[in-house]
């Protein structure tokens, strides 16, 4: 059975980090793009970033550029984003999503398979 299940998120004040996860199983990680989105109270989901297959292509939101860095360890079957100088507005819900794609690049659209999502909260 394919699953994608989150995990790390948490409390952190503003400024501070915070590193998520998403652990695969039921596929091959090295088939899928993977996604990462959050989802706010009263907003629409909103891509965070992706990476491609294997690793070599990335994509970020213009809101997280320079702060989010997303990983995969492929022989883990994990996906990883590190959040750095986290903000207020980077509270939400957020999941992650694989796409069973196996191009160079990576988008935030289309994805097939969604986790349950871990919640973030960012405050003092």
């Amino acid at each position: 059975q394919l699953q994608l299940v989150e995990s790390g998120g948490g409390l952190v004040q503003p400024g501070g980090s915070l590193t998520l996860s998403c652990a695969a199983s039921g596929f091959t990680l090295n088939s899928a793009a993977i996604g990462w989105f959050r989802q706010a109270p009263g907003k629409e989901r909103e891509g965070v970033s992706c990476v491609n297959f294997d690793g070599d292509g990335t994509n970020y939101a213009d809101s997280v550029k320079g702060r989010f860095t997303i990983s995969r360890d492929n022989a883990k079957n994990s996906v990883y984003l590190q959040m750095n100088s986290l903000k207020p507005e980077d509270t939400a819900v957020y999941y992650c999503a694989a796409e069973f794609v196996t191009m160079p690049v990576c988008d935030l659209y289309d994805y097939d398979y969604w986790g349950q999502g871990t919640q973030v909260t960012v405050s003092s």
